[in-house]
């Protein structure tokens, strides 16, 4: 399962010099067949109690979940205390390297609740997590 959080709807729009042109959606379809033996889901939401959800639903059937919780990383004790409820390990990746950027994104929430953190690598953090899963 491959979550994505807050305004990642807009990848291939919002400032492109920081996330790239393409859209995920598109990123999706090449991942799926980069990995045609991997069943993936996945779901974008600018709604925290959404991810929650999510996190909660797939947490207890899913072999892994790649989170990107965008902003709610640095703000979000309900999304590190739904991480921290599931048996489904939780690789939390950003596109962006959070520690080059604003202070605030200096901290991670989340990061604590996960198996490790994939930062700073672009939208290869995503096939990075699925080949950690896969191996």
């Amino acid at each position: 399962m491959i979550l994505n959080g807050p305004n990642l709807n807009l990848l291939g729009k919002r400032e492109p010099e920081v996330y790239g042109r393409q859209t995920f959606e598109e990123y999706f379809e090449l991942l799926q067949t980069e990995f045609p033996t991997v069943t993936m889901h996945y779901f974008q939401s600018n709604h925290e109690g959404e991810l929650i959800d999510k996190l909660h639903g797939a947490g207890f059937t899913y072999n892994g979940i790649i989170f990107n919780p965008g902003a709610y990383t640095h703000t979000s004790i309900a999304l590190a205390d739904a991480i921290a409820a599931i048996e489904t390990p939780v690789v939390e990746v950003h596109i962006s390297n959070t520690f080059s950027r604003e202070e605030f994104r200096h901290k991670s929430f989340t990061a604590p609740c996960s198996v490790g953190s994939i930062i700073g690598l672009g939208l290869k953090g995503y096939d990075l997590a699925v080949a950690y899963f896969m191996s």
